[in-house]
């Protein structure tokens, strides 16, 4: 089985209220018809992140997407999984609406941004929720903050602040939550998309300058080397045909850590991605985890 784990759908109403998508980001049925020219059984459809909530509230942006997701999931019950949305700005309203989109619409996981205006999965403002995903077993796909990623106030630019900014926006995420120990307790998968950022290319400089500075005093005793919690983590493909990169993802945190995802409609070749995945010379148990079964196993 084949199971997308990074592809995205939006209402008219979102497109329409932010400044970056057009309209084939909402063509659900050529998003079907791509999954079945590709052989892939089932997608994920989780939140790009946009700007829309900037115009018509977070509340009301959550409410939208959710909604209209789960008409999707009613009409095609065996073929896209639903992760919500949330207000993150308001605590009971982002656990009323994560028990409404579990318990009434039918999603099964959660979508999260990896910052929202400067602030990391790592504040407070995010354990509940946390530990509502972990109470209830379900996985949290975080997608790069594109509104104000890391880096944007000094450097704005329309292929930099993708290509650059997103990335590392993601890997301050990561780095924030393995600094506030939050990394070593936390069970619910989290799932990073591209590869956790730059992760993968930094387990020795992590290592060898934690161990420097712990030498030194000059950084808090974590309970461990930093590669030994980053691992926790799953990562996503993003869509790369690259198979080099995939085995370093690979090498650094595990097959059974590492799913396949497309980044549908942003990228379209997604035969090439998955064919980079078979082309990996590791067993083909581990291909078939990579692409579908390690989210299979999250999601049962």
């Amino acid at each position: 089985m084949i199971i997308d784990s990074h592809s995205h759908w939006l209402p008219d109403e979102i497109i329409s209220n932010a400044h970056f998508f057009h309209k084939g980001w909402g063509d659900i049925e050529a998003h079907a018809k791509a999954m079945q020219d590709a052989g892939i059984d089932k997608a994920v459809l989780s939140y790009p992140t946009s700007d829309a909530h900037l115009k018509l509230g977070a509340k009301e942006t959550a409410a939208i997407f959710n909604n209209n997701v789960a008409k999707i999931l009613k009409r095609f019950p065996d073929k896209f999984i639903g992760a919500a949305i949330l207000p993150v700005d308001d605590r009971k309203l982002m656990l009323d609406e994560l028990k409404r989109a579990i318990e009434e619409l039918g999603f099964k996981a959660i979508s999260l941004a990896t910052s929202y205006s400067g602030i990391y999965l790592d504040d407070p403002k995010f354990d509940p929720l946390l530990e509502e995903a972990q109470k209830r077993r379900i996985p949290v796909f975080v997608h790069s903050q594109i509104i104000e990623p890391i880096g944007v106030e000094r450097v704005k630019d329309p292929l930099l602040t993708p290509v650059i900014e997103y990335i590392f926006d993601t890997a301050m995420c990561i780095g924030k939550l393995m600094m506030s120990g939050k990394l070593k307790d936390l069970d619910a998968p989290l799932v990073f998309g591209y590869f956790g950022g730059a992760m993968p290319f930094l387990e020795h400089r992590f290592d060898a300058t934690y161990q420097m500075l712990r030498g030194m005093n000059f950084v808090k005793d974590i309970g461990g080397q930093p590669s030994q919690f980053l691992r926790k983590i799953y990562v996503d493909t993003g869509g790369d045909r690259n198979k080099l990169n995939i085995e370093i993802a690979v090498s650094f945190f595990g097959a059974s850590h590492v799913v396949w995802g497309s980044d549908w409609p942003a990228k379209k070749d997604i035969a090439a991605s998955i064919e980079a995945v078979n082309k990996l010379s590791i067993p083909a148990s581990d291909k078939q985890s990579i692409l579908g079964g390690n989210l299979e196993l999250m999601l049962s």
